[in-house]
């Protein structure tokens, strides 16, 4: 609490000190003639998204380019839309439809953005926007400066240089974005600035000192990232890439911990991918689309095989035959990351083939409500306790009650494989430990499950318990047997069934948001119980219907 305080007063004052004529005339220096080198940009954009933009410019009848000011900031604009326009990643699109017209809308767009916003604003010109921004600037240059006027090119030239240098002191005595992933971002385009601008190689040692600072904060030894995201893991990635190809271009060498942070997190993130080739949905984030992710990987060029455990970011994954299975056995997220963390302890996620079959809720990549609803333990594959999270979320965001320590133990043979683990998020408000067994047997045809409480005292009050199992929306099911099994049909045909040894059986709707930004309907199998003495076990099982 004191700790965010402190940061806000320090982000407040370097604010005051922003939003002055004297800052913004310490930024202006003399345009340089030109670029010296210009990074490739290695991502391809999509020309369908530059025809709508262009057609949202007032060109769709191609009489002419057209840009307002005013558009900058529309009012139904929210963060997604910001940071895609004031990023500028909308050149990569251009870019990819090529041709004059739309070569003259990315001149145009670039002019009355430096028209409107060439002094510093605290939404537009945050450190990781300003980052990305030049970064696009700087690699797309000969793509919308061709035939540009001179004019043209020193009011871009004298941006980029504005920019960088705020950058660089922003990066030096601000810490507005708390060591996260964002920092990245800002890191990348200092680095760009710094190997396209002659005589600013100041700016790539900072940037460099930087880069490695927040590797060893934010990259785990085992290539995860902190956060413990799949989805923020392959964001970074992206980023590292980004800068190991701008500094070959700029024929500098490519440091060793940047190197080795690539090799690392390629392994985790192929960890954290299944079969269908997307992510696992822990901890915020999507599925991710298939061609981006294997584009990420392929840049990356790492072939060092992955192995199935991530012990420091806390997942553990089964395979065998067909059949896998990632859980989450990590201890939660410290500040800031904590703030988009999930409460999942011991949750998992099960796939067969390239189907789920057991998967957690998701998030939304826009909606505050609906990322606060899907942040719950009852939002994931997981067991919970009186209706209450495993981590407590605050109303900040943050966790307040929350897992401190857990405890793995895992055994294989190649025939199955079994996994132990434990943690500690009910013990502050119930003196309850949760151990979770789960195994993987018989060609991955056969997992078994089991899910033991145990008290360190004497309860004074039964105690409410739930075992939640949600369902891909592909999958139909029904409950069998008078109630007590649960027959289970995954769209490529194949049958599960699904029974357990005690508590009420129940078959519920539920909701996935694995992509897009609506809600699909599913379901979800839960076992109800109760625990009224000091030890409670409910056992289950999945087997596959030959």
């Amino acid at each position: 609490m004191v700790f965010n305080i402190i940061e806000s007063l320090k982000n407040k004052a370097s604010h005051m000190a922003y939003n002055s004529f004297l800052y913004d005339w310490s930024l202006n220096e003399d345009a340089p003639d030109r670029l010296i080198v210009r990074p490739a940009d290695p991502w391809v954009g999509d020309a369908s998204l530059a025809r709508e933009l262009l057609d949202a410019a007032g060109v769709g009848d191609r009489s002419g380019a057209l840009w307002h000011a005013e558009w900058w900031q529309p009012q139904e604009a929210d963060d997604i839309w910001n940071s895609h326009m004031h990023g500028f990643g909308w050149l990569r699109d251009l870019r990819a439809l090529d041709g004059a017209l739309a070569r003259e809308q990315g001149r145009l767009m670039i002019e009355s953005w430096i028209d409107s916003h060439n002094s510093w604003n605290a939404d537009v010109w945050r450190n990781d926007l300003i980052g990305r921004r030049l970064a696009m600037w700087i690699c797309h240059y000969e793509f919308f400066c061709a035939n540009a006027s001179d004019e043209f090119e020193d009011k871009i030239l004298s941006s980029i240089v504005k920019q960088a240098k705020h950058l660089s002191n922003a990066l030096e005595k601000s810490s507005e974005e708390l060591n996260n992933a964002s920092r990245f971002e800002a890191i990348k385009g200092l680095l760009y600035a710094a190997i396209a601008l002659d005589g600013h190689e100041k700016w790539l040692n900072q940037a460099l000192a930087s880069l490695k600072q927040q590797i060893t904060i934010q990259i785990n030894a085992d290539g995860g990232h902190v956060s413990r995201s799949p989805a923020v893991l392959l964001n970074v990635l992206e980023i590292m890439v980004e800068m190991r190809i701008a500094l070959k271009a700029g024929g500098y060498p490519v440091p060793e911990f940047l190197s080795s942070a690539i090799t690392n997190m390629s392994c985790a993130l192929r960890i954290l991918r299944y079969n269908d080739r997307r992510l696992a949905l822990l901890h915020g984030g999507q599925l991710g689309e298939v061609e981006g992710i294997n584009s990420i990987l392929a840049q990356a060029g790492t072939h060092k095989k992955a192995g199935q455990s991530l012990k420091d970011t806390g997942y553990e994954r089964l395979e065998l035959g067909r059949s896998m299975l990632l859980m989450d056995v990590g201890a939660a997220v410290d500040a800031p990351h904590d703030k988009c963390a999930h409460a999942s302890a011991l949750a998992f996620e099960f796939c067969y083939g390239k189907g789920r079959l057991f998967v957690s809720c998701g998030s939304h990549p826009t909606s505050k409500e609906w990322q606060d609803a899907l942040r719950a333990t009852a939002a994931h594959s997981a067991l919970c306790l009186d209706y209450r999270n495993s981590c407590e979320i605050k109303k900040d965001g943050h966790f307040g009650r929350k897992v401190t320590k857990t405890t793995i133990h895992r055994e294989e043979t190649k025939d199955a494989a079994l996994i132990i683990a434990s943690h500690n998020g009910y013990v502050p408000l119930n003196g309850i430990t949760h151990t979770r067994k789960i195994y993987l047997a018989d060609e991955g045809h056969d997992l078994r499950g089991e899910d033991k409480l145990s008290c360190a005292f004497e309860l004074t009050c039964p105690v409410e318990t739930a075992v939640r199992f949600h369902l891909h929306p592909s999958v139909s099911a029904s409950i069998i047997s008078d109630g007590d099994e649960v027959l289970l049909r995954m769209a490529g045909g194949a049958g599960w069934r699904f029974s357990r040894s005690a508590g009420m059986l129940a078959l519920e709707d539920s909701m996935y948001l694995g992509n897009g930004t609506i809600p699909r309907k599913t379901k979800q199998i839960v076992i109800y119980g109760q625990m009224t003495e000091d030890e409670a076990i409910v056992k289950w099982a999945l087997k596959r219907e030959m």
